[in-house]
């Protein structure tokens, strides 16, 4: 028996694939139950395979290759610097949200219980959206920094550095109050800390082709730059809440 051509849902066009060589719409057959579409929907979201996997263990064993390769062209092979930013952040403000709802945030010398409800506010509304605003801050310092390239060059990295900013900050959070009263713990975050500081510098040496001196010295200004930003907008944004109040 001869199988019914397939027509694309958009424009009508015979489809001979998986995408429509008319207008480009990927063939998808969404009369299906709901439990599969709501699988497919994930899997397309968090891209959970062996590029996944691959795209992490680059992010955080080889500072600066995932930048490196994305602008030399070569895409394919690791998950796109947005979504890989949107699925990590997503994750961690997640996991600070719950940690801060706990109380688990708090300075250890006390503040009223109603504070960790708002504190777990902040970290799951209003603190993704300023980290998102922040991101081209941080390209726009790299560039005043590090002329001669692209400015887009400045974003990714920018990407790059803030998915692993968050991983390492997953790795520090939960210690946080442990660490007022135990030794090991302290020790815990200050290794994870060194390591992250490393990372920026390796990273800025690999993707801007710097020397380790150049490249210790515009990552700490760019950071502390940065630092200094991020505080004032963050004491502006509390100042603000308060006469708001």
């Amino acid at each position: 028996m001869r199988r019914r051509m397939t027509l694309c849902r958009n424009c009508h066009a015979p489809l001979d694939g998986a995408f429509c060589s008319n207008c480009g719409q990927r063939d998808v057959d969404l009369e299906r139950p709901t439990s599969k579409l709501i699988g497919e929907v994930l899997k397309e979201i968090f891209e959970v395979d062996g590029r996944s996997f691959r795209t992490i263990r680059t992010l955080l064993w080889q500072p600066g290759v995932l930048t490196s390769e994305f602008l030399a062209g070569r895409r394919r092979t690791y998950t796109s610097p947005i979504r890989l930013y949107l699925v990590i952040s997503v994750l961690f403000f997640l996991l600070a949200a719950w940690l801060a709802s706990q109380g688990l945030l708090l300075d250890p010398a006390g503040y009223p219980e109603q504070d960790a409800a708002s504190q777990a506010r902040f970290m799951s509304d209003e603190l993704p959206r300023l980290m998102f605003v922040l991101l081209p801050i941080f390209a726009l310092l790299l560039k005043i920094a590090l002329s001669g390239r692209l400015f887009f060059d400045h974003i990714i990295f920018s990407i790059h550095l803030h998915s692993a900013a968050y991983i390492t900050l997953a790795l520090m959070l939960p210690l946080e109050q442990i660490a007022a009263d135990h030794w090991l713990p302290l020790v815990a975050q200050v290794t994870v800390l060194g390591y992250f500081l490393g990372y920026i510098v390796i990273s800025l040496r690999r993707v801007y082709h710097a020397s380790w001196i150049v490249a210790i010295m515009k990552s700490f200004a760019v950071l502390l730059a940065y630092l200094v930003i991020f505080s004032g907008v963050i004491e502006a944004l509390s100042n603000f809440q308060i006469l708001s109040d």
